[in-house]
């Protein structure tokens, strides 16, 4: 049976074309983790000045995949993080996404807290950062939603992200557990794995959207609206480029962007 570095939790980032976003992922990460971690940082083909700044970063592991990208941007994300998951050597692992940033000291020593010798897995769902009466208030009168509900099968509701998801490594793999797990048929990278989880039996443990946005925050579809190369509606584009301008521009993100000593 394969030894797991005790205690110790590997997180992995997937990077495509969003040198800000990952500068700003792995600097955050890096002024608030205390907890024992290593990073990997898979990049998916960029050949742009993200994967020339990932280069110079002594402090993680680099894996490039040059040529290797013949699928979707779900098959491209999934297949990324297994990749990371293959060498990982860790008790823990995480998937965090490259447009999510850290925002308070101690979130991986809280989510670690979460990970009973029972659960497998650790996180949330969909990470909505409206003000929580906007959110109850459009899951009340959201008539489309309560449709599905009512025709298909509760558990396509909800499923852990991997917008920052812990896994316990050694579930993943002596199960044969992967992200990229049916995405060719356009299931989100990560989903079918949560379901996997449950239908064998094993304990997740959910942490509320509103707490983890204290902790992190995702620029949500910002991989996507940032390289011309994806389709997103017009009014999407313009809505989420709108957002990842004033988050940029804050003065908490602003603080972790010019602290050149993180990247050391």
């Amino acid at each position: 049976m394969k030894e797991y570095e005790k205690g110790k939790t590997t997180i992995c980032v997937v990077n495509y074309k969003t040198e800000e976003l990952t500068r700003l992922c792995l600097r955050s990460m890096r002024k608030f983790t205390k907890a024992p971690y290593n990073v990997i940082v898979v990049d998916n083909d960029s050949g742009d000045p993200s994967l020339e700044y990932l280069r110079t970063l002594k402090w993680i592991t680099l894996i490039e995949r040059p040529g290797e990208m013949k699928g979707s941007g779900s098959w491209a994300h999934g297949t990324g993080l297994d990749k990371g998951l293959e060498i990982c050597e860790t008790e823990f692992f995480i998937a965090m996404h490259s447009d999510t940033f850290v925002r308070k000291e101690g979130w991986l020593s809280e989510l670690l807290s979460r990970m009973s010798p029972e659960t497998a897995c650790v996180g949330c769902g969909k990470l909505d950062l409206k003000p929580k009466w906007q959110v109850v208030l459009k899951r009340l009168t959201d008539l489309k939603k309560l449709k599905r509900k009512l025709t298909e099968k509760k558990r396509l509701d909800f499923y852990i992200r991997t917008i920052c998801a812990l896994y316990r490594t050694s579930v993943l793999h002596n199960e044969n557990l992967t992200f990229a797990m049916n995405v060719e048929d356009g299931v989100t990278c990560g989903k079918q794995l949560y379901y996997e989880l449950i239908d064998r039996g094993f304990t997740t443990e959910v942490v509320s959207e509103w707490r983890m946005a204290e902790l992190l925050h995702h620029l949500a579809h910002a991989t996507m609206v940032l390289n011309p190369e994806f389709t997103v509606r017009d009014r999407t584009e313009r809505k989420f480029k709108k957002k990842i301008e004033q988050v940029l521009a804050s003065p908490e993100v602003q603080n972790v962007l010019n602290d050149a000593s993180l990247d050391e």
